[in-house]
């Protein structure tokens, strides 16, 4: 009886720690995840080198210090390309002084009509910190398979009416220059957002 006793004496302790150890596992910070895909140890994608519209080659270490947002598109699409450059604006914006830390960088699939000085109007509508970069026609193709991405030109009713159709995603890199987040076209500014504030911490 006095071992049942001394037993059941220590039950409310136990139940106290138990307690205590749920409450402290809900309190604790749970892990947050990236809303886009997690590509970070890819063997792609890792790197570019084309250059800018001034005529510098620029590759991913030039971007150190920023998360960089990444695009293949061209100048005369409809509707992707300006909507995805006009987000990830808005989104710098909203992150105040962290936004100075995001930079996007506009690939062209359109080296024929996209010279230096129609890419530089286009970024320049979006944000003037936003670099273009242009290869040739060589380059693209070679970068595209690197990369991934899909791109096909679209006959038009005249030669230079022609349109594309390409991939519509993003590719993120951290500010270590590490490539870290493949982004889906429609997943929204908010959702790029708090990818881009986990990549800044």
């Amino acid at each position: 009886m006095k071992s049942i006793a001394l037993r059941a004496g220590y039950m409310p302790a136990i139940c106290l720690f138990c307690l205590i150890f749920v409450l402290l596992a809900g309190c604790a910070e749970k892990k947050q995840e990236f809303r886009s895909i997690d590509i970070t140890g890819a063997e792609y994608a890792k790197d570019f080198a084309l250059p800018d519209v001034n005529g510098q080659t620029k590759t991913i270490a030039d971007f150190k210090g920023k998360a960089v947002v990444l695009f293949f598109g061209f100048a005369q699409c409809p509707d992707v390309c300006p909507t995805t450059m006009a987000e990830i604006a808005e989104v710098k914006k909203s992150l105040g002084k962290d936004g100075e830390r995001v930079t996007a960088v506009f690939i062209t699939v359109d080296p024929e009509r996209d010279s230096p000085q129609v890419l530089k109007a286009y970024m320049e509508s979006f944000d003037p910190s936003f670099t273009a970069l242009r290869g040739t026609v060589a380059q693209t193709e070679s970068l595209a398979k690197y990369y991934k991405i899909y791109y096909k030109k679209v006959e038009g009713k005249t030669p230079t009416s022609y349109t594309i159709d390409h991939t519509a995603a993003s590719f993120i890199y951290d500010p270590q220059g590490k490539l870290r987040l493949y982004t889906r076209y429609g997943m929204g500014a908010q959702a790029l957002t708090d990818d881009l504030k986990l990549l800044l911490k």
